[in-house]
């Protein structure tokens, strides 16, 4: 719903993003905020805004597959170490350049999402959950019995930083902008791919399967595109991960964080891709919250120990999935949407 006042002429206008001069103003100044980050924040600030940018295009990946198609994926950290594993090895074996290297690994990724996207065409809901499972534990079990010379074993990669021509990304401040332009990049990408054709399908599967089958779309075929989306968007956002630790291992794409990119889904709103990126700033800022005050609890509170308090992450995730599922199941972007409906009705009732 538009601001009394504004309306379309034109199906382009009607189905622009950006639709009023006050939007396109908001837009430029968040974009200006966003470009002068790196020299308002403090260094470990701008670290945890470059884990940001990287763990939204893994969740917006995750919102096209569950949000928007409806499969429930609870392996997008296993397809993340895929990207990142994937990149790492084309630079440290075969010497390529990060810029084709990050490609490379959201290709692999993909690969390994459409296999598995082929089992969401003869199966679905909590087996479906349990495929997807499955794929998190294989993932560590194939990383942890190759070779130790193929992918590391047990004791990983290292990678050297990232050059672009004479640049070179060896620190949080100058990744941070190659991180946001591949994160814009990325969802604008994810924006095109729901409105095309491709998205519309997505939709209408999750809606009703049987339905949208009947009207002639194909719902393997869909639901496979589905997860290899997701699964490519977690391959970029792994690779991308890889460069600014700049050491991989199988420890840092456990089941945790996949359960933990669904609360920044169910968090934000599913079905949005605006939902998932405030879910990943909600999420990610009470996550680097606990993690700096924990030692000065357990300094404080000794009696505690650091376990149990490290340990309460974990227990307020459950808090966090339970509360919005009983109270607000569509997301913060619902409560959004109603608001703004609200005022822009107002005086009159709603």
């Amino acid at each position: 719903m538009d601001p009394s006042g504004i309306f379309s002429t034109s199906y382009g206008r009607d189905s622009a993003l950006v639709r009023t001069r006050a939007q396109w103003l908001a837009l430029a100044l968040f974009g200006a905020a966003l470009l002068l980050y790196p020299w308002l924040a403090s260094p470990r600030l701008v670290a945890v805004g470059n884990l940001m940018l990287v763990t939204a295009i893994v969740v917006v990946g995750l919102q096209i597959t569950t949000g928007y198609a409806g499969q429930i994926n609870l392996g997008q950290a296993a397809f993340m170490g895929v990207g990142a594993y994937g990149a790492s090895a084309m630079e440290v074996k075969f010497g390529l350049p990060f810029w084709i290297a990050v490609p490379v690994g959201g290709v692999l990724a993909a690969l390994a999402g459409w296999a598995f996207g082929l089992t969401a065409a003869r199966i679905k809901g909590f087996y479906l959950a349990l495929t997807t499972i499955a794929a998190q534990f294989l993932f560590v079990f194939v990383v942890l019995n190759l070779p130790s010379s193929w992918l590391g074993g047990v004791n990983g990669f290292s990678l050297e930083p990232a050059r672009l021509g004479p640049l070179v990304f060896d620190s949080d401040r100058a990744l941070y902008h190659l991180f946001l332009f591949s994160t814009a990049v990325m969802v604008f990408g994810a924006f095109g791919i729901l409105r095309s054709r491709h998205g519309r399908a997505f939709v209408a599967v999750r809606d009703d399967d049987v339905a949208a089958g009947m009207m002639g779309i194909d719902v393997a075929g869909t639901k496979a595109r589905a997860f290899i989306v997701g699964a490519f968007y977690a391959g970029i956002g792994g690779a991308l991960w890889a460069y600014q630790i700049r050491f991989v291992s199988v420890d840092q794409f456990t089941l945790f964080n996949s359960i933990w990119f669904i609360a920044m889904m169910i968090v934000g709103g599913l079905g949005s891709i605006v939902g998932a990126l405030i879910g990943t700033v909600l999420i990610r800022t009470v996550q680097e919250t606990i993690t700096s005050l924990g030692p000065d609890i357990v300094q404080h509170m000794p009696s505690l120990g650091s376990d149990i308090v490290f340990a309460s992450m974990n227990v307020f995730l459950g808090l966090v999935i339970t509360g919005f599922l009983l109270l607000e199941p569509k997301g913060l972007m619902h409560r959004w949407n109603i608001f703004k409906a609200t005022y822009r009705l107002w005086p009159f009732p709603h």
